[in-house]
């Protein structure tokens, strides 16, 4: 498989959008706090009773398609991965944003927006190359870290970013008031040692990695 990874704007959203992003949740990251939070925590995975699906995108304010109302993308980067005319996934990085509070006020420290891959081509390197290629944006614009937030009942996503070489740099219980059962996880991708760069011709022929 052959993938070009392409930069675009703030005007192909809606395109970029008809890549799903929803995925079945079927274990999540269980946690176990020790002594209070004193003696660390520890992970396990564990079954969903219930399978059940999750859309990031239905979620209010969140669809690709509210992002420039609430949002000045100006400093974002929007990254598309296409298979000849198909358009396969997508990812967008968000930096040196006012109002962005994954940014935690630092100007060296871009955040993984959103990334998403078609169904059909999941498991096939897509999202590695997109990971990649937002990677090396970030590295080029002077960035030290690249932050990532997800949740632990997308276990495969964290599976995912541990693999490209994330560190899980922050877990907080409480971040969803209205999801009491969702734990937030924050990765981050350290930027210093050097990034490959899979938007580079010579990067186009792709190995499987897992998404």
């Amino acid at each position: 498989m052959t993938i070009r990874i392409a930069r675009e704007d703030a005007s192909t959203l809606a395109e970029y959008a008809r890549v799903p992003i929803a995925f079945e949740v079927r274990e999540t990251l269980g946690v176990t706090v020790l002594d209070s939070g004193l003696g660390g925590l520890v992970f396990h995975v564990e079954p969903v009773p219930t399978p059940y699906a999750k859309d990031y995108d239905q979620e209010p304010g969140n669809h690709p398609t509210d992002w420039p109302r609430r949002f000045d993308l100006r400093e974002w980067a929007i990254l598309a991965a296409w298979e000849d005319e198909a358009r396969v996934g997508g990812a967008v990085v968000a930096w040196n944003t006012p109002g962005v509070e994954s940014l935690e006020g630092r100007s060296d420290l871009p955040v993984l927006w959103d990334l998403r891959v078609a169904p059909g081509h999941r498991g096939r390197g897509v999202g590695a190359a997109l990971f990649r290629a937002a990677a090396a944006w970030s590295a080029e614009r002077g960035a030290r870290q690249l932050a990532v937030e997800t949740q632990n009942v997308n276990v495969g996503a964290c599976r995912f970013y541990a693999r490209q070489g994330c560190v899980l740099g922050a877990v907080h219980r409480f971040a969803y008031p209205t999801l009491p059962l969702e734990v937030q996880l924050r990765w981050y991708m350290d930027l210093t040692s050097g990034v490959e760069d899979a938007a580079s011709p010579a990067r186009v022929a792709l190995v499987r990695a897992g998404w």
